[in-house]
């Protein structure tokens, strides 16, 4: 009889573990996959004296990383990234600071910013008349 009852026993508990996993709970999809704990934000910037990208020649380029801490070659990173939070990431809502004045000469100045930020992706030009005009727009952003 004890042999019997310890067959049983056995026999149940290796049902358990060969069919438990084939029920109902088991079935069920997964829960959804795990996500990042923040969403990236990570650009690079260039400058270059001409009418568009297309024609002009980087002069100079920098990387600008936001997130989960500013970092990046950007000279002034923390700066640059909290102007960019300030405006949701959206480069061209960058206005120009006030009391700013500069002379109205002619030498386009063509600025790019293309990347990632919290996960969207970015692609920006815009060619400013002259450097003073481009400082006065995003001064951190476009301080490099």
């Amino acid at each position: 009889m004890r042999n019997t009852a310890r067959w049983a026993m056995t026999l149940g508990l290796t049902a358990t573990a060969v069919c438990g996993p084939l029920s109902g709970a088991a079935l069920a999809s997964p829960g959804p996959a795990p996500t990042a704990l923040y969403a990236p934000s990570a650009l690079v910037l260039t400058v270059g004296h001409g009418e568009s990208a297309a024609a002009a020649t980087p002069e100079r380029a920098v990387t600008l990383t936001c997130a989960p801490r500013p970092s990046g070659t950007h000279p002034v990173a923390g700066s640059a990234c909290a102007e960019l939070r300030g405006v949701d990431g959206d480069i061209h809502a960058l206005t120009a600071t006030d009391g700013v004045m500069c002379t109205k000469q002619y030498d386009p100045v063509v600025v790019t910013v293309d990347g990632v930020w919290q996960g969207r992706r970015v692609s920006y030009e815009r060619t400013f008349s002259n450097e003073c005009v481009k400082n006065a727009y995003g001064s951190g952003v476009f301080a490099f």
